[in-house]
């Protein structure tokens, strides 16, 4: 009799260990999308979606959500127990991320970033710990700068302006060239009605 019930004992606790090893090995976390591309000031929703056990709410949820780029790790959303635990949130990303808390019901996490920057760009990695498995998925974002709203050329109206001042420049040079001719030729003609007092007479008094 103790041979059997321990057999029995044996079999169930083996029986439970296999039904926990297979939920951990189905827990699986993915990614809608690997790759975004924003430019800054703009905004953003990133998603992952993991397996969910139906009729359980997510207070069993541990979620870690970091930007990794080069060897420096960023935490941009926790939740704990289900809870959202803003004070463990990088610095950099205060006021600038919103996550869809009804969207973990459903198996989604839906992080919109506000007022992209450039620093923002990188891997993002969300790992997701539960009572049943854990698993984590990468996508990566790269934001660029914004586009500088430069004309490659002047309005209508201002080569308009340039051309009435262009023309008005000439003229005035050309006017202006006029009267210096105009008296030069006052001046030459004055001086060659000039009498030369320095020239010799004759025995009238003329000069010669």
């Amino acid at each position: 009799m103790f041979a059997v019930t321990s057999l029995w004992l044996c079999w169930t606790l083996l029986s439970v260990s296999l039904v926990r090893f297979t939920c951990a090995g189905s827990f699986v976390v993915n990614v809608t999308q690997t790759s975004y591309q924003a430019e800054e000031n703009h905004n953003i929703t990133l998603e992952w979606t993991f397996t969910v056990e139906t009729g359980r709410p997510p207070t069993y949820l541990i979620i870690y959500c970091d930007l990794i780029t080069g060897n420096k790790s960023s935490l941009l959303y926790h939740v704990h127990n289900g809870a959202e635990v803003s004070e463990s949130q990088d610095e950099k990303f205060s006021g600038r991320v919103q996550g869809e808390k009804d969207a973990l019901r459903e198996g989604r996490i839906r992080l919109q970033l506000c007022r992209l920057r450039t620093e923002d760009s990188g891997r993002y990695k969300c790992q997701v710990n539960t009572d049943y498995g854990s698993s984590s998925a990468s996508c990566r974002l790269n934001v660029t700068a914004a586009a500088e709203q430069r004309s490659t050329s002047p309005p209508q109206e201002e080569r308009k302006d340039w051309k009435n001042i262009l023309i008005f420049l000439t003229a005035a040079a050309a006017l202006l060239t006029l009267l210096m001719w105009n008296l030069f030729s006052v001046v030459l003609r004055k001086k060659r009605e000039r009498p030369n007092f320095y020239a010799p007479l004759n025995s009238q008094g003329q000069t010669l």
